[in-house]
């Protein structure tokens, strides 16, 4: 599997509790998933959050360090990735999110902060390509995605891999990086499918 680009949004919305538990360990199903540094896997991904999340986020254990609007997590995630809380003021409203920063990285809570305040900063909604996969994955069920194995080309183990239905044929499964714009608009939600690309915005 390959890691997720560097500050990546992973869900399109506000994420309620159960959607933020669950996307807190988005890679659980990770092959060997108890070898190796998991933190490529987990490090720069964010997403929206409420403030009654944020605020029961705060509430669970004494924060490992509180900074103005943001306070981070006492318990890592792996290595030195854990989880960051911010609560921003953009377009005249406090909004509330979740990242996981890597703290060996001095700069990486501030990086995350200013990539999360330019990409929601922007006057249309619109969403990338790879946010779009990225959304598809955090929400289908564990039962519908999982990671090409052994039966697979050797260039292709790995990586994500999502069930697709294929009409008379049944289902099958085709990896998340393939899927086509028609696929990408059917696992989408109905509200999310016409949104523009940052490029036609």
């Amino acid at each position: 599997m390959i890691p997720s680009p560097a500050i990546a949004k992973v869900f399109q919305g506000v994420a309620s509790r159960q959607q933020m538990f669950r996307m807190f360990d988005r890679h659980a199903q990770r092959p060997n998933r108890w070898d190796g540094d998991a933190a490529p896997f987990y490090a720069d991904e964010w997403f929206e959050i409420g403030e009654t999340e944020h605020d029961y986020m705060f509430e669970i254990l004494p924060p490992l360090w509180i900074r103005g609007s943001m306070f981070a997590m006492r318990e890592y995630m792996t290595g030195s990735v854990t989880s960051v809380f911010f609560a921003l003021r953009i377009d005249e409203a406090i909004r509330y999110f979740h990242g996981y920063c890597d703290l060996s990285d001095k700069a990486s809570v501030e990086t995350m902060r200013v990539a999360i305040i330019e990409r929601e900063s922007r006057p249309v909604r619109a969403m990338t390509r790879q946010e779009r996969l990225e959304h598809i994955w955090s929400t289908t069920a564990d039962d519908y995605r999982g990671y090409a194995g052994d039966k697979w080309p050797q260039s292709a183990r790995g990586k994500r891999t999502v069930v697709l239905y294929g009409g008379n044929e049944g289902t099958f499964l085709k990896l998340l990086e393939e899927l086509t714009d028609g696929e990408i608009a059917v696992k989408l939600p109905v509200h999310l499918r016409h949104l523009p690309s940052p490029i036609a915005a």
